[in-house]
């Protein structure tokens, strides 16, 4: 995995707190089919998604398996389902909002954790910043913005498939939005079913 101490983080992001970096997860990468990038850190590092079952983090990824038919007890066994969690920024918002440069900057380290993913067939984007991180990839490696720009509502039934993978946008399942806005719930939950369906589908 990656630092965020990285020279790169340190002359471009200054709307994080640059002390506060993702955590390694030790994982068999060969086995993981599906990546879902939420958007930054938590506050509290004890939050993230795999610090335990008690991680606001994991229990708001939990609900939303959950919302789509999937009961997970663990961040373990998303692990073993083939699921990777991670998140776009990787430290913490000093704001609400970060800027498009702290995005693309932060999208180098997000591409470097990417790589090592070779089996990786789909990737969710959950919430704007991950749509972005991943546009800000595909577009350096490739020429190609792989989820095109408007509202999530409006594109998120399209399909978008690039270089062996599918690529869902979606709403970010963390945070405290995610326990109050009914109507995105329902939407990353249609996502998370629609994504786990067109996996079954290509792996069989």
């Amino acid at each position: 995995m990656v630092n965020v101490m990285d020279p790169i983080c340190q002359k471009a992001c200054k709307d994080v707190n640059l002390e506060a970096f993702c955590p390694v997860v030790k994982v068999n990468t060969e086995n993981i089919k599906l990546i879902m990038i939420s958007e930054a850190l938590p506050k509290d590092i004890q939050d993230y998604f795999y610090s335990g079952k008690s991680a606001s983090f994991f229990q708001t990824t939990q609900t939303a398996f959950a919302d789509a038919g999937f009961e997970i007890d663990h961040p373990n066994e998303l692990i073993e389902k083939g699921i990777y969690l991670t998140t776009a920024i990787k430290c913490t918002k000093k704001d609400y909002l970060v800027s498009a440069d702290t995005i693309k900057s932060c999208s180098l380290l997000l591409e470097k954790e990417l790589e090592v993913f070779e089996n990786a067939r789909v990737i969710m984007c959950m919430g704007d910043f991950a749509i972005k991180a991943v546009n800000y990839i595909f577009k350096r490696k490739f020429g190609v913005k792989v989820i095109p720009s408007g509202s999530t509502y409006r594109i998120r039934d399209r399909e978008y498939i690039h270089h062996g993978i599918r690529f869902y946008p979606s709403y970010t399942q963390t945070g405290d939005s995610f326990n109050i806005e009914k109507t995105k719930r329902i939407m990353i939950a249609e996502d998370i079913r629609n994504a786990m369906e067109y996996l079954n589908r290509d792996i069989l």
